[in-house]
């Protein structure tokens, strides 16, 4: 069990529906140290990768992503759930449903900030069914930049959204990935972190991540 998952079945609470609440200490309250570790976990686990450049959506992913940027030692762009005033110029526009809200957001990234140059890590802090991923990933693929990889705090292996990803040959590193829960015990399942690593190697070695395009 890695340090994450340890702290998941420490402070985390399982709710009905699939609800798995880590708020006290990575999405409402968030441990800086964590955070430092898993931004550090990051950076070791794309070390190959020229990222030059961290896209995540708000609000949730933004702590984990700037924490993680200080390791790579390059800029976050976090997409934006509602235009506003602040935005000006050109955007890019993809549509996501939110597994947690129940809805639908349009996300908007200037265009100024994301080009044909820039190689992009996304970063999250949890993947359920994917939604939110391909729009990021839309984003980046309309404004020409590479995506190098994907990198999720936690990861629920019992919906499709990991499964989804890829299959459509990107690059998924996920810290933990939670293969089930129980509302009533508190129980949380772990995947082996064997059969996670192979699953990301597979990707590697048939290193189609770059080129890998949605339809």
């Amino acid at each position: 069990m890695n340090f994450l998952e340890e702290r998941i079945v420490k402070d985390g609470v399982v709710k009905e529906g699939n609800v798995l609440k880590v708020d006290s200490f990575l999405n409402h309250q968030m441990d800086i140290g964590l955070l430092d570790q898993m931004g550090a976990e990051f950076k070791r686990r794309f070390a190959d990768r020229p990222v030059n450049k961290i896209l995540t959506i708000e609000a949730s992913g933004i702590g984990i992503a700037c924490i993680a940027a200080r390791h790579f030692n390059v800029p976050v762009v976090f997409a934006k759930k509602s235009q506003s005033i602040n935005l000006d110029g050109d955007m890019y526009v993809a549509e996501v449903e939110s597994f947690t809200h129940k809805c639908i957001n349009h996300v908007i990234v200037a265009q100024k900030f994301l080009g044909p140059k820039d190689h992009v890590l996304i970063i999250d802090d949890f993947l359920a069914n994917g939604c939110a991923l391909q729009g990021l990933i839309q984003i980046v693929q309309s404004s020409g930049a590479t995506v190098e990889g994907i990198g999720i705090a936690v990861e629920k292996g019992f919906q499709s959204g990991g499964r989804i990803i890829r299959n459509l040959g990107f690059r998924l590193e996920s810290l933990a990935i939670v293969d089930g829960m129980n509302a009533e015990t508190g129980e949380i399942r772990f995947r082996d972190q064997e059969k996670a690593d192979t699953e990301n190697t597979v990707c590697r070695e048939k290193d189609i991540c770059r080129s890998a395009t949605l339809d």
